[in-house]
């Protein structure tokens, strides 16, 4: 599923064109997402303008002055940015017309997506709220992981994948930060020092911000907002290579399920 690289990525690659451009119209073709869309939006998106496009977890925040459109992607949605006479294909459920004769459409196959309004003046969307700090921004560090870990059992994949400890880290680059870090995965979150989650947070960010720098991960069929893809799976250190060599030592990488996901490590470089 598109994970926070991939959702900033988007972000990046459809404001410059989205930004100040005046709506025309929203076309639902297929309101019957993970959540209903909002009937609102036909109704307070045309003649609105977003004024900026921000990024929350995985959620994409539309400003504009009547409110904020939020989007998430889900297991398999994509934002494009696209002519408005270009035909739309299978599984494209909304397009934003703009006065620009663009349109940026929702595709999403698996129907997990989903778009919700939040009227101006309303506060915090109930989705976004409980969120853990973002983890490229300043609050977040290895004393906040160590604080959050301590007298609890849980792996500590786990911990760093919940959303109210840290908000948007998924299976990919979870795995990716803990190779990186020396750390199993399976390892008990209250049983780690304090220095090694500063290595932790240290490695979230790189990964992060490097995943970002290469317009994220292609798995499937991700591409950005742009339509171009990702090329960070060409720099996976473990995810998706159970079985094959460390790139470090050599050892043979063990693959094995947390929480319902796939968890690849190597026995010799985390402990």
């Amino acid at each position: 599923m598109p994970e926070l690289p991939e959702v900033e990525t988007t972000r990046l690659g459809v404001a410059p064109c989205v930004i100040d451009r005046q709506i025309i119209r929203v076309d639902v073709r297929e309101p019957r997402l993970r959540w209903p869309v909002p009937k609102v939006l036909v109704q307070k998106l045309p003649g609105q303008r977003f004024t900026s496009i921000g990024r929350r977890a995985k959620y994409l925040l539309f400003h504009c002055e009547a409110g904020i459109l939020l989007i998430h992607l889900g297991m398999s949605g994509s934002l494009r940015l696209a002519p408005a006479e270009e035909p739309a294909a299978k599984h494209a459920h909304v397009d934003i017309v703009f006065d620009s004769g663009r349109v940026l459409r929702f595709t999403d196959p698996r129907k997990f997506g989903s778009m919700h309004w939040q009227p101006a003046g309303a506060g915090e969307h109930p989705l976004l709220q409980g969120l853990g700090p973002e983890p490229l921004g300043d609050e977040f560090n290895g004393t906040l992981l160590h604080s959050k870990s301590r007298g609890r059992r849980a792996a500590v994949k786990n911990l760093i994948m919940d959303s109210r400890t840290v908000a948007g880290i998924g299976n990919i680059y979870a795995c990716e930060a803990l190779f990186l870090a020396g750390i199993h995965p399976a390892r008990a979150c209250g049983r780690i020092s304090v220095r090694r989650y500063e290595k932790l947070a240290e490695t979230i960010r790189l990964v992060l911000a490097e995943a970002i720098r290469s317009g994220g991960t292609s798995l499937r069929d991700f591409t950005g907002g742009d339509g171009r893809p990702g090329y960070f799976k060409q720099q996976l250190n473990v995810y998706g290579r159970g079985g094959e060599n460390c790139l470090l030592c050599s050892a043979v990488l063990r693959e094995i399920r947390l929480g319902q996901r796939s968890t690849v490590f190597c026995p010799s470089c985390q402990t």
